[in-house]
């Protein structure tokens, strides 16, 4: 059938015939993460008292003590740190580079350049002080395969003897490449313990948690990373994030927590913890329907005749779906429909603006309950050729369905939704 003669419903109803047995997959899944998280929670006893509030110095706060060792067995690891005093994935990833490098040594990226806005804390770009670079930390970076993986004997080209941390990006962020899953980086982490046991093995796990049956931590990683504002938190979290890993980095990393010889022992928090836990229950539900939208989307712009990766039928490491736009006007108007679809702020209308972080324009739709909370239905990107948008996220299915109709309506009013 020719998209251009064909309504949006039935272009989107004949993307969900074609996605069947995928969805059916994913749901398999869904159901495989739930049992394992109900199962911790019933052996970990959560009950009511786990959700009071505290205040000061939050010595003995039961409440976060215990959702610390609950994402600790989650993630197979010795140790974690889960703090809502920790603003976003960002800080938290800069926390642990800061808490695992020392002066004089050097950062390596198996993944190529991390995402955008930790080129300032790296000293990448830009003049912030109390950069990695200020530090006298060293980076680079080591490209990956052609067929996006990690390319391990040139990571091990790379490593110098004051190479002290190696980090891999388990998501794409803004770059036209797959996403890795966790068995994509055990080959790596294998490799580099048969040839420096000392090295951290660092993991942004952002967008990726509840994708895969087993978590870097599973494989070798030294600690893994992620915001609570993103899959692991349900779309209840309201804030914070977490890093999980071996007893000997999570120590390192505490000290920049708090202080050398206080780490974990203190943080109050005077907020419920409630929202935390049940994010985390929630968590593999709300990642498959954020998964579903981004594969429906995925096979909607497939049957227009866009790129996208990855692609509707692919295996997915994280929640993000790229789609080459090829231009500002198709990027904007895709954005626009999105925002219009928003239950919050939906009379907002994004347009490409400086934001903080960014070596480009940004353009974003994010009409979300918790601020910028990528589990949330949103999508976003650079201004910069191909002009990719990267839609994440969705709390329902449903809603994701009626947000990506009206993202289409919305380009075909603007004469911009068939390619020529």
């Amino acid at each position: 059938m020719n998209p251009e003669t064909e309504t949006i419903p039935s272009l989107i109803a004949r993307a969900e015939a074609d996605l069947k047995d995928v969805f059916a997959a994913l749901e398999e899944r869904e159901l495989r993460h739930t049992r394992r998280v109900l199962s911790l929670f019933q052996e970990h006893h959560i009950a009511l008292r786990h959700f009071a509030p505290t205040t000061g110095y939050g010595y003995d706060d039961t409440g976060r003590d215990t959702l610390e060792r609950l994402f600790a067995d989650l993630f197979h690891a010795e140790e974690a740190i889960v703090r809502p005093q920790i603003a976003s994935g960002t800080h938290a990833l800069s926390m642990c580079l800061f808490g695992l490098l020392t002066p004089g040594s050097h950062l390596l990226s198996a993944t190529e350049k991390p995402y955008d806005t930790m080129d300032e804390v790296i000293g990448i770009s830009g003049d912030a002080p109390g950069s990695l670079k200020e530090m006298g930390v060293s980076f680079s970076s080591v490209d990956m395969t052609a067929d996006g993986q990690i390319d391990v004997p040139a990571v091990l080209s790379a490593i110098r003897p004051e190479t002290r941390v190696i980090l891999v990006q388990r998501s794409r962020g803004y770059a036209w490449r797959a996403s890795v899953l966790p068995q994509g980086m055990k080959p790596l982490f294998d490799a580099v313990r048969q040839v420096r046991p000392d090295i951290f093995l660092m993991v942004d796990n952002c967008y990726g948690e509840f994708l895969a049956d087993e978590e870097p931590t599973e494989l070798g990683a030294d600690v893994a990373v992620g915001s609570l504002i993103k899959n692991i938190g349900g779309g209840l979290a309201p804030t914070g994030a977490y890093l999980a890993g071996t007893a000997r980095a999570i120590e390192r990393i505490a000290s920049r927590l708090t202080a050398p010889g206080i780490g974990r022992e203190v943080g109050s928090y005077a907020g419920s913890y409630q929202p935390f836990y049940q994010g985390l229950f929630m968590a593999p539900h709300t990642v498959c329907q954020a998964v579903k939208t981004a594969v429906l989307s995925a096979r909607v712009f497939e049957l227009l005749g866009y790129q996208t990766t990855p692609s509707a039928f692919s295996e997915r490491a994280d929640i993000i779906q790229a789609i080459r736009m090829d231009s500002p006007e198709r990027m904007v108007a895709f954005c626009q429909g999105i925002q219009a679809a928003s239950p919050v702020d939906s009379d907002a209308v994004p347009e490409p603006w400086d934001m903080p972080g960014y070596q480009h324009q940004v353009i974003m739709a994010a009409g979300t309950f918790v601020a910028g909370a990528s589990i949330e239905l949103s999508a976003d990107g650079p201004m910069r050729p191909p002009y990719t948008v990267y839609l994440q996220g969705g709390l329902t299915y449903a809603h994701g369905k009626l947000a990506l109709e009206s993202a289409l309506s919305h380009m075909q009013k603007k004469g911009c939704l068939y390619r020529e």
